[in-house]
C-alpha cells in the first residue's frame, strides 16, 4: 500500500506504537501471535465499498453482511441455524387474512447516539426501502408495503400486491436501520462519511480499500460485545490472507483454499473450522449469442464433473447440487439431477453443428480470489467443457464489477457467481436469480419471467412451495442456469478466540468472545 495508507493503517491498528527496534520481535514471537488482546482484528476478503446498506449493489452483496451487521441492526435478527429471532423488533407477523402485516419494536432499543428506536423510525426506514428514488435494489418488495402506520410501539402496513416472503426480508439483503433524525441532519454525503446506526460497534475511521476499525458502541441495546476494538482489514488477495493468519497480524481470516485450510488448522495456537453454508457456486446464463440454443447450455451442464472438482480441486469443502436450493433451504428436493454425462454433452453438441473440431465459442466470467478456487474452478470447468466442443475464453473481474454487468444486463454468456441466500427460502434464490426484469437475474425469457412472477404472489404456502419445485424442474430440464456446489465456509483463527459458525456465513465479532 502507498506510504500514507501504510502510516494510517499502522496507526488505526495499534501498530505504530510499537517501536520500529520491537516490531519484528512481537509479530514473530509465538506468544504474542498467539495472544488476543482488546483489538480482534479479522483478514476479510473484500472492502466495504459503500457504508449505506441499504442502497445500490453493496445492499445485495451477502458478503458485507459481517460488516454491516456490526454497525446496523436489521429488522429481525438470525440465529446461527437461519431461524429468525427478536431483534428491534420482537413481533412479526402477518394479519389473519393475509392482507398486511403487524410488527412491534422492543422496547430498550437505542440508535449509537443513544437516543430511542421508535415505531416512527421503521416507518421511516420501511418507506425509504420501497421509495424507487433512493435506489433500494429490491424495491419491488418493499414498495409492496402501503400505508404504513405507527401507533405507539406497533407498525402496521397494508401488503398490496402480496408477497410471500415480506417477513423474511426483514432479516435479509438491505434490510437494515437507519436513523432518521441523523440522517436527514447529515445528508446522503454526511452519512457516507460517518455513518451510525443501532448495532454493536460504531465506524470509528475508515480507510478505502484499507481497513474499517470499529469502537464498541456505549449506547448499544444488546449484550455487550467482549472487544472494544475491531478492526476489518481488507485483503483480497488469498495468499495475503493466509499470510495474515500465519504471522499473528490478524486474529481471524476466511475463504482459504483446502489446502491452507488444513495446514493452518493443525498449527500450534489456531484452530479452524469449515462448515456448511447457505452460499452456492453457479453460473449465469445470459440468453445471448450461443446461449440461445438449448442443446448449447445442455451441454455446458452434463460436461462438468462437480464431484471430481469438488473432490480433487476444493478438498471436499463443498458439496455439488444441481438446483439453486442447498439441502438448509425450504422446498429442496434432491431427486431433480442434471448427471454429468461427456457423452450426452458431445451428442447435444453435434445435433447443433458443433464438435471438438468446430466447437462453440463463448466468454466466461469469474472473481480471482474472491471464493476459494474461484477462478481455478472456471479453469477446470473450461478444461471439461474443451473435452467435448465447447471453447470458453475466461475473463477476470472484481466482484464490484460483476453487480454492475448484472445490474445492467450485461454479463459475458456465462458468469461464475456466488449466490447467498441467508433466508432459505426458494424465492430469494430461484425466485430472484431466474426474474428476468429483476436486477439479479440475466435470464429474461417470458415463460420462466411468468412463473417466478406468479410465484411471487401466490399466497397459499403448500402452492407457492409445490411451485418453485416445478419451476426447478423446468430450469433444470432446460438448463437456464448452471448450479454447481453448496460452499463450506473455511475459517482460521487463534485458538485463544471463540468463533461459532453461522449457516448465513456470517462473521460478527459482536457475538466472538475469548477462549
Amino acid at each position: 500500500m502507498p506510504h500514507s495508507n501504510r502510516r494510517e493503517f499502522l496507526a488505526a491498528t495499534g501498530a505504530a506504537a510499537i517501536g520500529a527496534g520491537g516490531l519484528g520481535s512481537i509479530l514473530w514471537s509465538q506468544a504474542a501471535r498467539a495472544a488476543i488482546g482488546d483489538t480482534l482484528t479479522i483478514a476479510y476478503n473484500l472492502p466495504v465499498p459503500s457504508w449505506d446498506p441499504t442502497t445500490g449493489t453493496s445492499a445485495v452483496n451477502p458478503a458485507l453482511a459481517s460488516i454491516y451487521k456490526s454497525i446496523f441492526d436489521q429488522y429481525v435478527d438470525q440465529a446461527p441455524n437461519l431461524d429468525q429471532i427478536p431483534g428491534v423488533l420482537t413481533e412479526w407477523a402477518y394479519t389473519a387474512d393475509n392482507s398486511g402485516i403487524r410488527l412491534r419494536v422492543g422496547s430498550g432499543r437505542r440508535w449509537a447516539d443513544g437516543k430511542p428506536i421508535t415505531a416512527d423510525d421503521v416507518v421511516w426506514n420501511l418507506r425509504r426501502l420501497g421509495d424507487p428514488k433512493t435506489g433500494n435494489p429490491v424495491q419491488i418488495v418493499w414498495g409492496s408495503l402501503k400505508n404504513l402506520k405507527a401507533d405507539g410501539d406497533v407498525i402496521t402496513a397494508d401488503l398490496n400486491p402480496y408477497r410471500a416472503t415480506i417477513l423474511t426480508w426483514l432479516s435479509f439483503l438491505g434490510g437494515y436501520l437507519l436513523p432518521p433524525h441523523y440522517y436527514e441532519k447529515v445528508g446522503k454525503e454526511g452519512f457516507e462519511k460517518a455513518p451510525m446506526g443501532s448495532g454493536p460497534y460504531r465506524l470509528e475511521r475508515f480507510s478505502r480499500g484499507s481497513f474499517a476499525r470499529l469502537r464498541r458502541n456505549p449506547n448499544y441495546w444488546g449484550p455487550r460485545p467482549v472487544f472494544e476494538t475491531v478492526v476489518f482489514k481488507f485483503v483480497t488477495d488469498t495468499s495475503s490472507r493466509v499470510a495474515e493468519i500465519e504471522s499473528g497480524s490478524s486474529d481471524l481470516t476466511l475463504d482459504l483454499p483446502h489446502e491452507e485450510f488444513e495446514r493452518l488448522r493443525k498449527k500450534p495456537g489456531l484452530a479452524g473450522v469449515a462448515h456448511p453454508v447457505s452460499d452456492i457456486a453457479m453460473i449465469f446464463i445470459n440468453d445471448i449469442g450461443p446461449m440461445v440454443d438449448a442443446n448449447v447450455r445442455k451441454a455446458m451442464v452434463h460436461a462438468i464433473d462437480k464431484k471430481a472438482i469438488v473432490e480433487r480441486l476444493m478438498g471436499g469443502l463443498a458439496t455439488p447440487i444441481d438446483t439453486l436450493l442447498t439441502p438448509h433451504y425450504v422446498g429442496y428436493n434432491p431427486k431433480i439431477s442434471t448427471p454429468y454425462d461427456p457423452d450426452l454433452a458431445k451428442k447435444l453438441l453435434a445435433a447443433s453443428g458443433f464438435s471438438r473440431d468446430k466447437p462453440v465459442s463463448f466468454k466466461i466470467q469469474t472473481t480471482r480470489g474472491y471464493k476459494p478456487k474461484d477462478y481455478e474452478s472456471v479453469q477446470a470447468i473450461v478444461g471439461m467443457w474443451r473435452r467435448v466442443g465447447i471453447q470458453a475464453e475466461i475473463e477476470v473481474y472484481e466482484i464490484a464489477k460483476h453487480f454492475q454487468l448484472r445490474a445492467q444486463d450485461k454479463l459475458a454468456p456465462a458468469a461464475y457467481y456466488s449466490w447467498g441466500n441467508s433466508s432459505a427460502d426458494p424465492e430469494s434464490s430461484t425466485g430472484h436469480a431466474m426474474f428476468g426484469p429483476g436486477p439479479h437475474a440475466v435470464w429474461d425469457g417470458k415463460e420462466m419471467t411468468g412463473i417466478i412472477l406468479k410465484l411471487f404472489q401466490e399466497t397459499d404456502y403448500g402452492k407457492r412451495i409445490a411451485g418453485y419445485d416445478a419451476a426447478n424442474k423446468y430450469i433444470a430440464e432446460n438448463a437456464l442456469v448452471l448450479p454447481l456446489w453448496q460452499f463450506h465456509q473455511p475459517v482460521v483463527h487463534k485458538a485463544g478466540l471463540g468463533f461459532k459458525p453461522h449457516i448465513a456465513n456470517f462473521v460478527l465479532p459482536g457475538q466472538m468472545t475469548r477462549g
